[in-house]
């Protein structure tokens, strides 16, 4: 039986719900190209900053003495914070509006950045990273939910094309930028500028944002799951915390009791959860929304993507510096084919669906095979004199892999979400990534970093590789199970 594409000969419905199918009323608000890259100027802060540290980390140990403990606090505690409250964000967009939300996670990511780059001392720098994940919490979730809200075929799906291509690109983006911002090192700022350039750039967006996005909210808005808000965040702690954590602490038992609470929460998350959706409340992450195919089965294969994807970009900025002695600009240079072939190849996303269908995820995540293989190869062969030229190729192929696989992912989750559900969906799905990258950081990095003693840098990058091919090779399989149509 040949196989129906993703995206019928009309491209103009791929991100289309059903509840948003029938014709837009003439009154609805409408999001202008400007307001748009807005949105997804904003989309790119937060994204950026949970890997703008990576090359950073050295110079913070040097200027702070924060030892390796305190250093993976600074990358845990933003990504934890991230993580637990954006299903809350979400939410509280759709109750109280999506644009107002918008301009309060601006307002409050830039003063937590503030905070962040005039931190004196260690500890300051991780509580301000905890308030700034945050922050990005409340701001990304209305980026997906307004962008669903506001717009509809071709222009639904251009848009959320190029918020996948922000989202994959920005991780790359934020090593590249960090990468040059420690080494011009302007005004002595070293690597507080990581931090003090979200600044300005917040402050540009917030001013854009008030007069381009449109207001939107749920027109059936309801009270905040409270049970299930605890639940989720204890489920999403008891996991993140220990295997970020863990390893740099010497798993003390903290670490391992943390991990035993963790299947108990998330069971006692899932049955609260259906208890308020039977009964007729609003739970935090409805079930319903499982019951639908493309997210269900999108989120399915989100979740070995990112923790591939997540260990990859944290190794590899380990192993350029550690192992290459590469310094913070030539290693972010280093990803920068890796960037532009993402996002080229997110944009013609579209174009290929319509034709192709789930054959396009496919046929990426085989790509980013390919270009793991590559890396390897080269690793293998040419340690330890690899110029940065020589990381081009394999860059380059995994740039055009990952993005084929994640704007129409993204795609695909949102294909059959209802509107009144747009911010609880993009909550979820964008927890579900924010997660899988923090799990990728854990998993794979700890891997790599307990190899290090024994087998030295250029095994264990290989090591770190060949597992990510692994978790390719399954992912690739997930393909199969992803809806052949979009309704």
């Amino acid at each position: 039986m040949s196989e129906t594409p993703l995206a019928s000969a009309a491209p103009a419905t791929p991100t289309t719900a059903p509840a948003a199918a029938r014709p837009r009323p003439a009154t609805a608000p409408l999001l202008t190209p400007l307001g748009l890259l807005t949105v997804l100027l904003g989309a790119a802060l937060p994204l950026i900053d949970f890997f703008i540290v990576n090359v950073a980390l050295p110079t913070i140990d040097h200027d702070l003495h924060a030892g390796p403990a305190m250093l993976e606090m600074v990358v845990a505690g933003y990504g934890v914070a991230y993580a637990t409250l954006l299903v809350l964000g979400g939410r509280l967009g759709d109750m109280v509006g999506r644009r107002r939300l918008f301009l309060w996670g601006l307002a409050t990511f830039g003063l937590t950045s503030l905070a962040c780059g005039l931190a004196p001392d260690a500890w300051t720098l991780v509580a301000a990273r905890v308030a700034q994940g945050a922050a990005a919490a409340l701001l990304l979730p209305q980026v997906l939910a307004t962008i669903q809200a506001t717009t509809s075929g071709k222009r639904r799906a251009k848009a959320v094309s190029l918020y996948g291509g922000t989202a994959g690109v920005s991780s790359a983006v934020g090593q590249v930028l960090g990468g040059l911002l420690v080494s011009v090192n302007l005004a002595g700022s070293g690597w507080r500028a990581v931090f003090l350039v979200n600044v300005p750039i917040a402050a540009v967006a917030w001013l854009l944002a008030a007069r381009t996005v449109p207001e939107t909210r749920s027109p059936h808005p309801s009270r905040v799951d409270a049970p299930g808000t605890a639940l989720l965040a204890l489920a999403l702690i008891s996991l993140l915390l220990p295997l970020t954590e863990g390893r740099a602490a010497g798993w003390p038992l903290w670490s391992w009791l943390l991990l035993a609470v963790f299947p108990f929460a998330a069971v006692a998350f899932v049955v609260v959860e259906r208890r308020a959706e039977r009964t007729g409340s609003t739970p935090l992450v409805p079930p319903s929304l499982f019951h639908i195919r493309s997210v269900r089965s999108g989120l399915t294969m989100i979740v070995p993507f990112s923790v591939g994807f997540g260990g990859f970009m944290f190794v590899v900025a380990v192993a350029l510096q550690s192992g290459l002695r590469y310094g913070p600009l030539a290693a972010g240079v280093s990803l920068a084919p890796l960037c532009v072939a993402f996002f080229l190849a997110s944009l013609a996303g579209p174009r290929l669906v319509q034709r192709f269908g789930r054959k396009v995820v496919i046929a990426g995540s085989l790509i980013q095979g390919v270009g793991l293989a590559i890396l390897a190869l080269t690793v293998h062969a040419g340690w330890p004199g690899i110029p940065v030229a020589a990381l081009a190729p394999s860059m380059t192929v995994l740039g055009i892999g990952q993005g084929l696989v994640l704007p129409v992912l993204l795609r695909i989750v949102l294909s059959e979400l209802p509107v009144a559900q747009a911010g609880v969906g993009g909550g979820v799905m964008i927890t579900t990534q924010q997660s899988g990258l923090a799990l990728g950081v854990a998993t794979l990095g700890t891997l790599f970093l307990a190899l290090l003693p024994s087998a030295g840098i250029r095994d264990a990058f290989l090591a770190a590789l060949l597992t990510q091919l692994a978790i390719v090779a399954g992912t690739t399989l997930l393909g199969l199970r992803l809806p052949r149509t979009m309704r």
